[in-house]
């Protein structure tokens, strides 16, 4: 995939890009201003629909500077955003700060929007999954 489109759905938005060439994320702006209270969350949207083609995803991810900075996440990340899904990019961003609340312009970079190729199998149902060397073990179960 050489190109992807994007849809403004406000003239004011900001189309993504990458800041240095090998960038694997494109930058997602707020469209309009976000304020979040310590503990808060917000559903900001980017004023950007997409076309993803099929046999790939849009993975939405945090941006490592406001997570440092300022303890902002995305709450369910990585978000996913479908191929067949046409409506406005919208980030679920997370105040996980105690005590300092985040304030975010319009035309700010909130997060990263990721273009990964996925596997499409069709799902069957059987009797017996065969072995492996983990087997069952789930969480915690390496002891570390």
């Amino acid at each position: 995939m050489e190109t992807i489109a994007f849809r403004r759905l406000r003239p004011d938005a900001v189309l993504p890009v990458r800041q240095h060439a090998g960038d694997a994320g494109l930058d997602l702006c707020a469209a309009e201003p976000v304020s979040l209270a310590p503990g808060e969350r917000a559903l900001v949207p980017t004023g950007l629909a997409v076309a993803i083609p099929d046999g790939w995803a849009g993975l939405v991810v945090p941006r490592s500077g406001l997570a440092m900075r300022h303890g902002i996440a995305v709450v369910n990340s990585p978000g996913t955003v479908d191929a067949g899904y046409r409506g406005e990019l919208r980030v679920l961003l997370l105040n996980t700060d105690r005590a300092t609340p985040f304030t975010a312009a319009a035309g700010e970079r909130i997060a990263q929007l990721l273009l990964v190729p996925v596997a499409l199998p069709a799902p069957v149902e059987v009797d017996d999954l065969g072995t492996s060397d983990r087997g069952t073990g789930g969480f915690g179960s390496t002891g570390r």
